[in-house]
């Protein structure tokens, strides 16, 4: 284990002054396009603990850099400077061969666009990632994750027979199924009305009160990020302030405060 992630567990970020295990980290991580003159800073030098078994949920105004820092932490985008950690293995600099193993094992997505193949029942939807990897499920997990997100019913059916918010369940289930380390949300209720879209974070927030999952979370909704035990807020390409145990009406007071001009989204 690296000296930065045994100080970071020995630390945490989270809790009441106990050791809190670190599920991912980012230090002094800068992630710029462009060079000269036209040179665009996403992220600026951040410093970040995600805690194991928690919901985090990342928000800013748009260009903030809410969404790069999340694809640079599950290893869906490359930084420009500065280190990252899944777990206790550092991903920048990591071989593409190793950082496709490691996202397929170790990581789950949930994004606004469902990805479900339509050919395909619900539950053979969950099982795909696994069945490519040539890996069984773990019989006994798999059922606690539909019941959990109340699938039990639909699993037979394919997605033009779902709802958006049942599809969406489908895809939260895919990601559990897996059982990885850390699961990463990008507006996961972006395309589902406001019904539907309490049902999926209610699914979300019992995967991490009942299953131990660690859930991390980009969006631009208020009430989304109440669902979370924190929440991250950045401006400008750094994490400028985070709140603890939000409600929808504190989240809201704080998104006033920014500046609505960003510069990368």
């Amino acid at each position: 284990m690296t000296t930065a992630v045994a100080d970071a567990m020995s630390g945490g970020s989270g809790g009441t002054g106990g050791p809190t295990a670190v599920a991912a980290q980012a230090r002094q991580v800068v992630k710029a396009y462009g060079s000269g003159e036209t040179e665009v800073v996403a992220l600026d030098r951040v410093d970040v603990d995600i805690a194991a078994g928690a919901y985090t949920a990342i928000m800013g105004p748009s260009g903030s850099g809410k969404s790069t820092l999340m694809h640079c932490l599950a290893g869906l985008d490359t930084v420009s400077s500065g280190r990252i950690w899944v777990g206790d293995t550092e991903i920048t600099g990591l071989k593409e061969k190793k950082l496709t193993r490691l996202r397929r094992d170790h990581i789950g997505f949930v994004f606004q666009s469902f990805n479900l193949l339509p050919t395909l029942s619900a539950l053979e939807n969950i099982t795909l990632p696994m069945d490519i990897a040539g890996r069984k499920p773990d019989k006994a997990w798999l059922d606690r994750v539909v019941e959990t997100v109340g699938l039990r019913q639909r699993l037979r059916h394919r997605p033009n027979e779902l709802s958006g918010g049942q599809q969406q369940r489908v895809a939260v289930a895919r990601a559990l199924a897996a059982r990885p380390d850390i699961i990463f949300g990008d507006e996961p209720t972006g395309n589902l009305d406001s019904r539907a879209g309490a049902e999926v974070l209610g699914f979300l927030r019992r995967s991490v009160d009942e299953l131990g999952q660690t859930i991390v979370m980009v969006t631009h909704d208020p009430v989304a990020a109440a669902y979370a035990d924190r929440v991250l807020y950045l401006a400008d390409g750094r994490i400028v302030d985070e709140m603890r145990r939000p409600t929808a009406e504190m989240v809201l007071d704080r998104m006033k405060a920014f500046d609505t001009v960003g510069r990368v989204s």
